[in-house]
């Protein structure tokens, strides 16, 4: 078997067990917070103006190091209780790209101007697209999922002892309707993981090509890139002579919308909505390569 291959096959089993393993944790702590909060408080919590609301999400998405994919309970917690879906879009922007451990690895590794414009320019596009996306009617587009609901929510706590055992019911069965569609964006994601090397990007995302950006944001969504892994790749990559708005553009555009998560989004979202998401990435992969530099 082929070095390529047995890469491959390392790569699908090495992001296949940690989505696994990530999508359970995550799943269950939100399962026990709503059981704790009780729907109702959550979402009033999430409620609020026209602003108000995603500033929360987007907020709330920062405070949470989460994957593009470990996102996806947590939204689908947020969907149940009845969150404002411009709350919910921007979490679900801002979760895997904006959070303290990425911001501070981004000082360590380039420059506190650039962890800043990092900063200013993702958390101001996930407002402006969360707010686009509600505006434009994206709302209708969310699938209704079944989702446990066993022991209400709202019910009296009754202590974690009596409370995990309904609360990873609930994770399960946030989890069924997205396995299958999980291990095939795995798949795929781990093939094209696999089979582009960093020549090639360097290439085709280089100082001579007019349409680097662009390019780079658009070569990122096929790959699943943990932002925080793929933060020392840019390093390599700009090192190798890939300019630094390309190697954001890729970055933002592979952590913000891998393809397992896209596989995973379609379970929940119709393909309107999945479509308009993968969009508003790559708004903000172009908008983050272009932008970026400029705080350099």
């Amino acid at each position: 078997m082929s070095e390529n291959w047995i890469e491959t096959i390392r790569t699908f089993g090495t992001i296949a067990i940690e989505l696994v393993l990530l999508f359970f944790a995550v799943a269950f702590l939100v399962a026990l917070l709503q059981r704790r909060l009780g729907e109702k408080r959550l979402q009033l919590w999430l409620a609020g103006g026209k602003l108000t609301a995603p500033l929360k999400g987007a907020l709330l998405g920062a405070l949470t190091p989460f994957c593009s994919c470990s996102t996806l309970p947590m939204l689908m917690g947020m969907l149940k209780v009845g969150a404002p879906f411009r709350a919910a879009a921007a979490f679900l922007i801002s979760s895997p790209l904006l959070n303290p451990i990425i911001l501070g690895i981004t000082w360590v590794l380039f420059d506190w101007k650039v962890m800043v414009g990092y900063a200013v320019v993702v958390f101001a596009s996930t407002i402006v697209l969360a707010l686009a996306l509600e505006a434009l009617g994206m709302e209708k587009y969310v699938r209704r999922v079944k989702v446990s609901a066993e022991g209400h929510s709202d019910a009296p706590w009754q202590g974690i002892k009596a409370e995990a055992r309904p609360a990873w019911d609930q994770a399960v069965s946030f989890f069924k309707p997205l396995a299958i569609p999980m291990l095939i964006g795995v798949s795929i994601g781990a093939f094209i993981y696999g089979a582009v090397p960093e020549t090639f990007l360097t290439s085709i995302a280089g100082p001579d090509n007019l349409l680097a950006v662009p390019t780079a944001a658009l070569i990122g969504i096929p790959l699943y890139i943990r932002t925080e892994s793929a933060l020392p790749i840019g390093m390599a990559l700009s090192a190798a002579g890939m300019g630094l708005g390309p190697v954001f553009a890729l970055i933002i555009g592979g952590a913000g919308a891998s393809l397992p998560e896209l596989s995973m989004l379609a379970a929940i979202f119709k393909p309107r909505l999945v479509a308009a998401y993968v969009t508003s990435i790559l708004v903000v992969a172009t908008a983050g390569g272009l932008l970026i530099p400029l705080f350099f």
